[in-house]
């Protein structure tokens, strides 16, 4: 009987685990953050150069960083991220998918390179022309500035780290790619 017992426990565990790892999952951006709205999906696909980011794991060592968009065939977006790793000489790429967390002209997405699990990706603010943004992740420890060319101009730059501020990130923790 108490074998029965426990395996009740450990099955109420297991699930009560599971819900709260679903529910920490679903936040694909930071409390007081917002996504961009009237956003064009057309308008973002192509080729973006990192100007600059949070250092994580996945880009650690990385220069000419750049981010490439395009629709795959069932309507979500095909990822490929690419850059070349300057201490093992080495070019690296990465291929995922995103998808709208909500409505398409929200750009609230959530990007996944590791089967079922995705991360948030968030471009909250970008210009007119699609040619400049600025991305966060689910969290403070995830950010981006986005260019079509392999520079900004100091005037993007300036407004979005302003953005970035006003928004709790820690600018000082960017780190600039090389893109030579």
């Amino acid at each position: 009987m108490k074998k029965k017992q426990y395996l009740w426990v450990g099955a109420g565990i297991l699930v009560a685990a599971g819900a709260a790892a679903y529910l920490a999952g679903c936040r694909t951006i930071p409390k007081g953050v917002t996504a961009i709205t009237g956003f064009q999906k057309e308008r973002y696909l192509g080729k973006w150069y990192e100007i600059a980011r949070f250092d994580f794991r996945f880009e650690k060592n990385m220069s000419r960083v750049t981010a490439e968009y395009s629709t795959n065939s069932d309507g979500t977006i095909r990822v490929k991220n690419s850059g070349y790793d300057h201490k093992k000489y080495k070019q690296k790429q990465s291929i995922g998918k995103a998808k709208f967390v909500k409505d398409e002209d929200i750009a609230m997405l959530k990007v996944s390179f590791f089967g079922p699990f995705y991360a948030g990706y968030n471009v909250i603010a970008i210009d007119d022309n699609y040619q400049y943004a600025l991305v966060c992740g689910k969290n403070r420890d995830y950010l981006w500035l986005l260019s079509r060319e392999k520079t900004m101009p100091d005037s993007i730059k300036n407004k979005y780290l302003d953005i970035a501020k006003n928004a709790g990130f820690d600018t000082s923790e960017l780190i600039w790619t090389q893109q030579q």
